[in-house]
C-alpha cells in the first residue's frame, strides 16, 4: 500500500511539475510534447488512484512530494532524474505484485516513464546546444 500511495503522490507531483515546464518551454514542439507527457502522468494517476482505492477501500489524497524547479533547464534535469528513478520503482512494484492487472499496468507505466525520460533528455541536450 505504501508503494501505491507513493506512486499516486509521484504522479500527482509530476503532473503539476510538467504543467509548469510546459508553460516555460521555449517552443511549441517541446510544449506540446510535455503536455502529452503530462497526459500520461494524469492517466497513471487515475489508474493508481483506482488501484489504491480497490486495495484500501479509501480514496487517496495525493499531495506534492517534491517542488519543481522554476528554471526550465533545471526542470528538465529534475524530470529526467525523477522519471529514471520511477522506472525502477514501478518495475519493483510490478515484480512484487501478485495481481496480474497491477503487475501489467506498472510494467506499462515503467515503459512510459522511460520514454518520458528520453524526451526530457532530448530537450535538455537540444537546449544546451542552442538548437
Amino acid at each position: 500500500m505504501k508503494d501505491i500511495e507513493k506512486a499516486v503522490n509521484g504522479q500527482y507531483s509530476a503532473a503539476a511539475c510538467y504543467e509548469q515546464l510546459a508553460r516555460m518551454a521555449p517552443n511549441e514542439e517541446e510544449r506540446n510534447r510535455i503536455v502529452e507527457i503530462r497526459k500520461d502522468e494524469l492517466r497513471h494517476l487515475k489508474v493508481f488512484s483506482q488501484i489504491y482505492k480497490s486495495l484500501s477501500g479509501r480514496q487517496p489524497t495525493p499531495h506534492i512530494v517534491e517542488q519543481c524547479p522554476s528554471d526550465y533547464r533545471a526542470g528538465l534535469n529534475f524530470a529526467i532524474k525523477d522519471e529514471q528513478e520511477t522506472v525502477d520503482f514501478y518495475l519493483d512494484i510490478a515484480q512484487k505484485s501478485t495481481v496480474p492487472f497491477i503487475k501489467d499496468y506498472f510494467r506499462r507505466a515503467s515503459a512510459d516513464e522511460q520514454n518520458h525520460a528520453v524526451w526530457f533528455l532530448y530537450f535538455l541536450t537540444r537546449n544546451q546546444s542552442g538548437s
